[in-house]
């Protein structure tokens, strides 16, 4: 569109050639467009138009930049559903992102390993699993039957027909063949497993001695040349990174509602039509008896309990006062029965929908029919209803003005969006003709960096945000940037009014982080030193003086041991003891270790003996499920095209 109008006097002027020498052009077309047709053909020119490139390639089958959009909204879409409070920041991280394309790699390997191995689901499969399936089982309707339309809901919400959601469970059931074939055959023998959970168990006493680097950065006073040198080998480390100062403004739907006005008729007619549904929700309170007959048990036992159920509902409706009395006695429902079967007052929702259906049908102090649900039957007596108290007009006046204001902004908001996208970009160099057009606010910001800075929150967080701010071309140009959607229903464009080059700080201004690197790189070079030396020593048989008091350490009882220190203490051959190790530490110096005696792995009870077995066996299958998927990627010439998102430290 942006292209359209900045070519809009020029396409007048060709149009205008057109009509002037109408024959000519018609003959240069037909000899420069029919041969290309001739020799490309349409399908030709469509894949010149193909703007998608591969990110993954599995085979012959590219992975397009587009697939991997979409499943990645997907993913996101189903995690913000069911974690509604998840950071919006760790769903769109570059590792978020990464993982999706891995995963759409792993599922196309699969499905083509399914492919080459013909296998394959049957109908009498698919439907099996269907009617076990949980959520397909919460769509059955009080005789047993599918609610379709529920159903083809359930398929919509994932963008699919009924056909192609059952084509998908059909491939899925296909492809965990070929994963469960490797994972369920993995097993250990127990005396294999015990070998290797005794050696990761094992104990041993040890000693440890530290040499620390700030035992002797209090001697170290370097001197002006040394810290000179330093600063001249590390300027990465004494940098002031990048900043910009910008200006921004923000479309969201709170703007857009800012803009409207709702008219008082307009008002008292929402007023008259949602009055009750604004005034709350209809309670009603109901006593049960419940006669358990979970929906898998057999035909027998369900008809078993129906009839003990029936006979109940004659003696309640024979005398209905005694309710209470034989609910204590005969009830199932341990939460209620106590209570003479009261369930307290509830709303539409919070029942299963057979028990809901019959108690919102019933009068005051009425008892139902016996009423079939998941969970077995039951006899409902309806002993209260609570109607909400209408509110008046001006007690939801400021509900009804947001509610219809946000209807509207909804409505709205496209509209609105293009004229803010237009806007910033054919008034590049200025964000107050948008903000003036739509009535916002043009807020401004400091220190901005590339990347987020910790605790910011909204638009600055954004990472596409910063980055169009950083691009090359907006910081030479100081334009706006192009309207960029940061969250649904929400546009942000910006404009950089400074920017400060990352530079290296003169040694004048650092020369106290100087000092302190300096000392502290030296302070550990002396310690390993130190260390290196006594453990020279004491290899050779010399006796160290006042060793520190033996400690039993495994690798699940670390005794806050560095891991290091703990994994070289674990790995020494013992097999002359005492053995010594020394560990270099890094900044904080080096530490030498002394094995005195292995410990075996104490024995444990039966219980948790089998428990480490199973799980010893479901590492084991698992990393021959990792190794098996790791050969098929091979044999399927299975590659990701973009670099893995290099993790920020």
């Amino acid at each position: 569109m942006f292209a359209f109008f900045v070519a809009t006097q020029e396409s007048l002027r060709m149009f205008d050639i057109f009509r002037k020498h109408t024959r000519i052009m018609m003959m240069v077309m037909f000899l420069l467009i029919i041969p290309s047709f001739v020799l490309l053909g349409i399908d030709g020119y469509s894949r010149m138009n193909e703007t998608d490139v591969p990110v993954a390639r599995v085979g012959r089958t590219d992975i397009t930049q587009s697939q991997w959009d979409a499943a990645h909204r997907g993913e996101a879409d189903r995690l913000r559903a069911a974690m509604p409070n998840i950071d919006a920041k760790l769903l769109d991280s570059p590792e978020a992102r990464y993982a999706t394309l891995e995963r759409l790699v792993h599922e196309q390997v699969v499905a083509q390993a399914a492919d080459q191995a013909r296998l394959s689901t049957s109908d009498a499969r698919l439907a099996r699993f269907l009617q076990e399936d949980p959520t397909i089982a919460s769509l059955r309707k009080a005789d047993g039957k599918i609610d379709m339309d529920r159903y083809r809901q359930l398929a919509a919400s994932q963008g699919l027909t009924p056909e192609g959601l059952e084509n998908n469970v059909r491939l899925n059931l296909a492809r965990r063949q070929i994963e469960t074939g490797v994972s369920a055959s993995g097993f250990v023998m127990p005396a294999v497993a015990d070998v290797a959970l005794n050696a990761f168990f094992e104990k041993r006493e040890i000693q440890v001695v530290n040499f620390l680097a700030k035992d002797h950065a209090a001697k170290l006073n370097p001197t002006e040349a040394e810290l000179d040198v330093f600063y001249q080998k590390n300027p990465s480390l004494f940098q002031a990174p990048e900043q910009a100062q910008i200006e921004y403004v923000v479309l969201d739907l709170d703007a857009v509602k800012r803009g409207i006005q709702i008219p008082e008729a307009e008002l008292k007619a929402y007023y008259e039509q949602n009055a009750l549904r604004l005034s709350g929700v209809e309670e009603r309170r109901a006593s049960h008896i419940l006669i358990n007959a979970p929906k898998e048990a057999a035909a027998a036992e369900r008809q078993k309990a129906k009839l003990k159920a029936e006979e109940l509902l004659k003696t309640v409706r024979a005398n209905p006062s005694s309710f209470a009395d034989v609910a204590r006695k005969n009830s199932q429902d341990p939460g209620s029965a106590a209570k003479g079967g009261d369930l307290e007052f509830f709303a539409r929702g919070a029942m299963v929908k057979p028990f809901e259906d019959a108690a919102f049908a019933m009068e005051k102090g009425a008892i139902s029919d016996v009423v079939e649900s998941d969970f077995g039957f039951h006899i409902i007596q309806l002993t209260d209803i609570k109607l909400p108290q209408q509110r008046s007009f001006e007690e939801l006046r400021a509900r009804l003005e947001s509610d219809l204001k946000g209807q509207q902004a909804q409505r709205k908001f496209a509209e609105t969006a293009e004229i803010f996208t237009n806007t910033v970009y054919e008034q590049s160099d200025s964000l107050k003709p948008v903000a003036d057009k739509l009535k916002l606010e043009i807020k401004t910001a400091d220190k901005l960096a590339r990347q987020p800075l910790p605790g910011v929150s909204g638009v600055l967080a954004s990472e596409k945000f910063l980055s169009a701010l950083f691009a090359a071309d907006t910081l030479s140009s100081k334009r706006n940037t192009e309207a960029i959607e940061t969250a649904a229903n929400q546009l942000v464009a910006g404009r950089v009014v400074l920017y400060q080059p990352a530079r290296t700080l003169p040694l004048a201004e650092v020369r106290t982080q100087v000092q302190a690197q300096v000392v502290a790189a030296r302070a550990a070079e002396l310690a390993q030193k130190e260390g290196a030396e006594k453990l020279a020593l004491w290899k050779t048989g010399a006796s160290p003086d006042n060793l520190p008091a033996a400690q039993v350490v495994s690798r699940d009882q670390a005794l806050n041991l560095p891991a290091p220190v703990l994994l070289a203490a674990l790995r020494v051959d013992t097999t002359k003891l005492p053995a010594w190790v020394g560990v270099d530490l890094g900044p904080q110096g080096y530490a030498v270790v002394r094995v005195n005696r292995v410990l075996p792995r104490e024995a444990a009870a039966q219980a948790n003996l089998v428990q480490r077995r199973d799980q010893y066996a479901q590492w084991w299958a698992e990393a021959e499920s990792q190794a098996y998927f790791a050969l098929l990627k091979e044999k399927l010439k299975a590659e990701i095209l973009v670099p893995s998102p290099v993790k920020k430290q």
